[in-house]
């Protein structure tokens, strides 16, 4: 064999190569001589066997099933020297992407060198042998970015790290600096009996202490000097009247929320440092979920993980807003599923799939398609965790609105008919959550707002297009823009069953013009 003749002083290490291929569910199954061309595509595109070339590698391709193949080579030519094999994986990708087009196939989107490292196959049936849903690689990903969201500084970083249930290690240089770190799983222990550790690259590209430190660069100035600022915000309060800090940092990040989306509008870098930064509150929100919207939270986070990088250089400018919100829901603790809570979470869900939505535009006009389909899939789970948080709050606005006297009923019918003329409006009388944005117009109305500027500022605000529910979502908005407390169920606003024409106020300006 080529490889015993290379003798013992140059013998490789790893002298195979292995590859498998295999076309998607919904794809035509292909024939063995398909399967050939393929194969041969493929060895050559990585240089294993070029076309033509009598000192390509020996390989053999092996059809498993209908749907894929396996290719092994070993990687010594001809002339005894070791194939140059090098970006075999970005060459393969890109070949396979060719076969793609040419042949009618699904065309996966190629990947630009951004996405966090893969568990292991062995790191995979560990898990499964432990009885772990994840690998210890998810796990530690996972506790390091709910440590760094929000952190206003290095020490903080580490010291939500230290604190988090993870072994953390410094690697310190002489000058007694921080020079990386790594993380391991409490227990876990290699052959040796070490811990197994996972420096930040393994984990992700953007989990390195560099760029943690590059994110974390923020004006003195500009520091938070208190956590849980958040509770000033109006609206947020406890049946018995407390402000709660939770539903108070999540009505903040409502407000934020849209607000980001018009900075997506702004200079790519700028834009970048907002897409960034807003991975970090979906890793706040996931943190403090309690476990009804836990498992749809941390996947929308993990989906949107992919989302929060790019060749984009980042820019703190204008994620300064949006890594503050997620420290005050980090500060805020653990929400509840009733009450104010509920109606906090629903809303801030609301405006964060939008956010998320305006996200994946942004990058699919990059030219980002893994990221957009990263943040496409984070939508998902948030529409999952929104639809879970809403349901009570939901409920109970639309038995209030039910109760509305005709007259009050038919004034918000007419506003909305006048902000959404045409099929649109009538779209929106017909849904079941017109029952709600009905309760809240006439609330607001009852507290001096006027229903017609309330939902012109509503539907002004970006990415409206995109909900599942616009009726649904102008009620949060509403709700928001308001400042209205938590609808409790079955006992509607005294002055919204009385009121028979509206003392129209304008509300409070925004922080900032909304296009």
């Amino acid at each position: 064999m080529r490889v015993d003749q290379r003798g013992s002083r140059r013998r490789l290490k790893k002298p195979v190569w292995h590859c498998s291929v295999r076309t998607a569910p919904e794809d035509r199954l292909l024939s063995d001589e398909e399967w050939a061309v393929v194969a041969r595509r493929v060895v050559a595109a990585t240089g294993i066997a070029p076309d033509g070339d009598p000192d390509g590698c020996r390989w053999v391709a092996v059809r498993h099933a209908d749907d894929h193949i396996h290719i092994a080579a070993t990687i010594v030519r001809g002339n005894l020297l070791k194939a140059d094999i090098e970006n075999d994986y970005p060459r393969a990708q890109a070949e396979c992407r060719k076969i793609e087009r040419e042949w009618g196939l699904r065309e996966l989107t190629s990947g630009d060198g951004t996405a966090a490292k893969e568990p292991t196959n062995r790191e995979k049936h560990k898990a499964a042998r432990l009885g772990e849903a994840d690998t210890s690689r998810q796990q530690l990903r996972d506790a390091v970015r709910q440590a760094l969201a929000g952190a206003a500084s290095e020490a903080e970083f580490f010291a939500r790290l230290e604190t988090s249930g993870v072994l953390v290690n410094r690697k310190i240089g002489p000058s007694g600096d921080t020079l990386g770190y790594s993380v391991a799983v409490v227990g876990e222990r290699d052959a040796n009996g070490e811990p197994v550790w996972f420096g930040g690259y393994k984990l992700a590209p953007d989990l390195t202490l560099p760029k943690i430190r590059r994110r974390l660069v923020t004006p003195a100035s500009e520091r938070p000097e208190t956590a849980g600022s958040a509770a000033e915000d109006g609206g947020a309060r406890t049946p018995t009247g407390r402000r709660s800090p939770a539903a108070a940092a999540r009505l903040r990040a409502a407000d934020t929320a849209l607000e980001a989306i018009d900075l997506l509008d702004g200079e790519p870098e700028a834009a970048a440092g907002v897409v960034e930064a807003t991975g970090e509150v979906l890793d706040a929100l996931a943190a403090t979920a309690l476990p009804a919207q836990k498992a749809e939270l941390l996947a929308a986070a993990r989906a949107y993980e992919r989302a929060s990088r790019s060749h984009v250089r980042a820019a703190n400018s204008d994620s300064r807003a949006v890594r503050a919100v997620a420290r005050e829901v980090l500060s805020g603790g653990y929400t509840t599923n009733q009450g104010p809570d509920a109606t906090a979470a629903a809303g801030a869900l609301a405006a964060l799939i939008l956010l998320v939505i305006a996200a994946g535009r942004w990058h699919a006009k990059q030219g980002h398609l893994q990221q957009a389909a990263a943040a496409r899939a984070a939508a998902d789970g948030l529409r999952a965790a929104y639809r879970q948080a809403s349901a009570q709050p939901l409920a109970a606005l639309r038995e209030r609105g039910r109760q509305l006297p005709a007259a009050v009923r038919d004034r918000q019918e007419q506003a909305v008919r006048r902000a959404v003329p045409g099929e649109g409006g009538r779209r929106m009388l017909a849904e079941p959550e017109f029952d709600a944005l009905a309760a809240a117009l006439a609330e607001a109305e009852a507290a001096g707002h006027d229903p017609d500027v309330l939902l012109a500022r509503a539907r002004s605000w970006r990415e409206l297009d995109t909900a599942g529910s616009v009726t649904a979502v102008l009620t949060w908005r509403v709700r928001h823009l308001a400042k209205l407390p938590h609808p409790a169920a079955g006992k509607p606003n005294r002055s919204t069953s009385t009121a028979t024409s509206p003392t129209p106020a304008t509300p409070a300006a925004p922080s900032r013009q909304r296009r």
